[in-house]
């Protein structure tokens, strides 16, 4: 199963809208404060870098990839090559993916994933993410026996 990722447009205007109802309520709290004293100055500054941070990740996004999945593992391919990662859902939004790549020994990459891609694989990618990766039975079979090494404990 291969799927393409990249920008997406609809976690753009999400993103721009909690940013813009988080400077609203910035703007409210300290429009409301009785005097302005060095808790309004930490809030103005925590919402600038918040500000910064949003905008430097939206110009850094990566740019065209396919997210793949071999049954066990993920991988992804474009900027950054990922084998063997596990991916987990973080946020579903029925139209919209937040997921999260894990390789082994390396760091999380979050990626958003869109249905506008190619709405007719969406929901092949969707049960791909959720489901229980398994080894496969040729990745249990006994190369020297050619049965299956499976072992079934009693409840």
């Amino acid at each position: 199963m291969s799927y393409p990722v990249g920008r997406s447009r609809y976690a753009e205007r999400l993103l721009l809208a909690l940013w813009a109802l988080g400077v609203c309520a910035v703007t409210l709290a300290c429009v409301q404060s009785a005097r302005i004293d060095w808790r309004d100055g930490v809030l103005l500054l925590c919402a600038v870098v918040a500000s910064v941070a949003a905008w430097t990740g939206v110009l850094r996004a990566s740019g065209p990839a396919n997210l793949v999945f071999d049954g066990q593992y993920w991988s992804m391919s474009g900027g950054v090559s990922l084998r063997t990662a596990q991916a987990a859902v973080m946020l579903d939004l029925q139209w919209l993916l937040l997921v999260r790549i894990k390789a082994p020994f390396g760091a999380a990459r979050w990626i958003w994933v869109d249905r506008t891609a190619v709405p007719h694989r969406w929901g092949d990618l969707r049960r791909a993410l959720y489901s229980r990766a398994t080894p496969t039975e040729a990745a249990v079979r006994s190369p020297e026996s050619g049965s299956a090494n499976v072992h079934h404990s009693s409840p």
